[in-house]
């Protein structure tokens, strides 16, 4: 079974948002145009409490973008994002979601933060996801969304280390840092991950 995984694509990471990936907006309509190819479309959220530890604000004399040692991790702070019921949570307005079966929220607990929408980032707890997919019967996970250095790559990293086959859909990809994610697609590309565009679909 052939399925799309749309990876946070969330107000807050567009152009203008608290957190945004450039060129995030860009590619909605590359999704809009391939997510009736596929069997199953799931996507993942963030949501985060208003007082989540992954956020600067939440730190006394933090600065976003600073990193500090969490739970025994490396966490990089960010600016509040995605807060639960706000509208940079909220998946872009021009998606289409029709054919979204399944939504998979992150970072809900507030000590927690998730990168992946497989496990949070110490692989403490899991979403559900691959269980939900395997009871589908998933077998090829094709990747998109936001942000290509960050939830993408992880995600796409504990697909394959669940046993998934795992294509990132590069046009429909945006990192926060485009020199960062030449290096990232490298190691995806190693781990077994295809790269390809959407045209190939």
């Amino acid at each position: 079974m052939k399925t799309l995984v749309i990876v946070d694509l969330q107000n807050d990471f567009m152009p203008g948002g608290a957190l945004a990936v450039p060129g995030g907006d860009s590619i909605v309509p590359v999704i809009n145009g391939i997510i009736d190819r596929f069997d199953l479309v799931v996507a993942t959220q963030d949501w985060h409490p208003a007082n989540h530890m992954s956020f600067a604000s939440s730190h006394q004399a933090k600065k976003a973008f600073e990193t500090i040692e969490w739970q025994g991790l490396e966490q990089v702070l960010w600016p509040d994002h995605c807060v639960i019921g706000s509208d940079g949570a909220t998946f872009h307005n021009d998606l289409s979601t029709g054919r979204i079966e399944a939504i998979f929220r992150k970072g809900v607990e507030i000590d927690i933060d998730s990168y992946s929408g497989f496990y949070d980032n110490g692989r403490r707890k899991s979403t559900g996801l691959a269980g939900y997919l395997r009871e589908r019967g998933a077998e090829e996970l094709w990747f998109c969304g936001l942000a290509a250095d960050y939830c993408v790559r992880y995600t796409i990293e504990d697909a394959l280390s669940e046993g998934f086959k795992a294509v990132l859909l590069e046009d429909a990809t945006r990192p926060i840092e485009r020199s960062a994610f030449d290096e990232v697609r490298r190691n995806l590309a190693e781990a077994g991950c295809h790269i390809a565009l959407s045209e190939s679909l």
